[in-house]
């Protein structure tokens, strides 16, 4: 979603009047899009902000904005611990670019964050938006997030779900398709829950998107465990053009923990998904979020979350030690757990998950994937498989933006080598 507002935000800045810079050095305007669903990107935006305020002794007219989830959590205190920041604003008030660059045209500071839920999203929508890659697009389907995670900072910087008109995306699609890209990756905070609020369900925008000439293959990210109906699965397993790769968060195994997060289910409940996942999708892999030491979280309670990294096998897992967020409700629960007890379960997890990727990474020796190039370095075209797995091809024909099949004659870690069998 960061990428993807970064991109919306390029865009409007095309349309008025301005051309990316090759460094920061030579900008007028630097934008720093920040996260906040951690600690430590916290820190980095503190940090890196420093070092930006550099440039305003090279060159005292350039004009530094902050915005982004940080800014919409704490925008007036960057504004007021860094005076020389020139605009702020938050998720909520992209659309608002243009009066805000006018605000700076005109001598004064720029802040404005937005606290309403209706953020006329609309009206950002109809903006241009400058895509880095050429054959496989972001698509937002929908903003916000209604669950209450007692960790998650997302519904106070995003605001409630709220889905995006249906014709709205499958104009976009069709927009991408006509301009060359091949994968559509639909994302939001939450898009298994998309269509609630209009009546338009998530399996029937995947079956409508499908149907699009053109489109090669369909993506998404990221979904709630709760909202992965027997009919997303189903749908799923249907379309041809649907990858057969899916990031499903877990956050934890045990009961109790997850019951303290209020994730609304349980440990049982997500593997039952993911049993039907498999029982439905050929080969289909899996990659997930991990929180390790949550508050009170015993090793009993840790072993559960192993279990469920050992029976599911996962090929990326994404594992981070608790950090107090403000604006959660886990803000106020006691971090009883040293930070010397959440290093060790994150090695010991770590080593864990290293051996099942191994194996994982293992099976496609000798088989023939489908990888769709989206990039070229010297003679080596690089390109994912259906999996989402990285894959490196060495061919003399031009196969840049192509999906082909693949002889994977050598596994990395992470990554996949092979020879080009044929262009599809």
């Amino acid at each position: 979603m960061n990428i993807n507002d970064s991109e919306k935000i390029k865009g409007i800045l095309q349309t008025q009047g301005y051309e990316p810079a090759t460094k920061e050095e030579e900008a007028d305007l630097v934008i720093l899009n920040t996260c906040t669903i951690r600690e430590k990107p916290d820190q980095k935006v503190w940090s890196h902000l420093g070092e930006i305020k550099k440039l305003k002794s090279k060159n005292p007219n350039v004009k530094i904005g902050v915005c982004g989830c940080m800014a919409q959590r704490a925008g007036y205190e960057i504004a007021s611990k860094m005076p020389f920041v020139d605009m702020v604003f938050g998720t909520k008030n992209i659309h608002r670019i243009p009066n805000l660059l006018e605000e700076l045209r005109l001598g004064n500071r720029a802040i404005e964050i937005l606290e309403q839920e209706d953020p006329l999203e609309e009206i950002l929508d109809s903006y241009p938006t400058i895509r880095d890659n050429s054959y496989c697009a972001y698509v937002t389907i929908m903003r916000g997030c209604d669950k209450e995670c007692t960790y998650c900072v997302v519904p106070f910087t995003r605001g409630k779900e709220r889905s995006r008109a249906p014709q709205s995306i499958i104009d976009e699609v069709k927009s991408l398709v006509d301009s060359g890209v091949m994968e559509i990756h639909l994302i939001g905070q939450n898009v298994t829950a998309y269509g609630k609020d209009i009546n338009y369900p998530f399996y029937r925008l995947l079956e409508d998107i499908s149907k699009i000439e053109g489109v090669k293959r369909i993506r998404f990210t990221t979904g709630h465990p709760r909202d992965l109906t027997d009919e997303i699965i189903d749908v799923m397993a249907e379309l041809p053009n649907m990858v057969n790769h899916i990031h499903l968060p877990f956050q934890a195994g045990s009961d109790r923990i997850l019951d303290l997060m209020k994730r609304n289910y349980t440990k049982a409940y997500y593997l039952n998904r993911i049993e039907r996942l498999k029982s439905k999708i050929k080969d289909v892999s899996f990659s997930t979020d991990i929180i390790i030491g949550f508050p009170t979280e015993t090793e009993e309670d840790f072993e559960h979350t192993l279990d469920v990294i050992k029976t599911v096998e996962f090929e990326q897992v994404f594992s981070f030690k608790y950090s107090k967020r403000p604006n959660t409700p886990a803000y106020y629960m006691e971090d009883d757990l040293t930070d010397e007890i959440k290093t060790d379960r994150m090695k010991r997890l770590l080593e864990i998950q290293k051996a099942i990727t191994s194996k994982l990474m293992k099976r496609y020796e000798n088989t023939i994937q489908k990888v769709l190039i989206e990039d070229k370095k010297d003679n080596i075209y690089i390109g994912r498989t259906t999996t989402n797995v990285w894959c490196n091809v060495i061919s003399d024909r031009d196969i840049m933006g192509k999906e082909v099949e693949v002889l994977i004659t050598k596994s990395g870690f992470q990554s996949l080598e092979g020879t080009l069998k044929n262009v599809l």
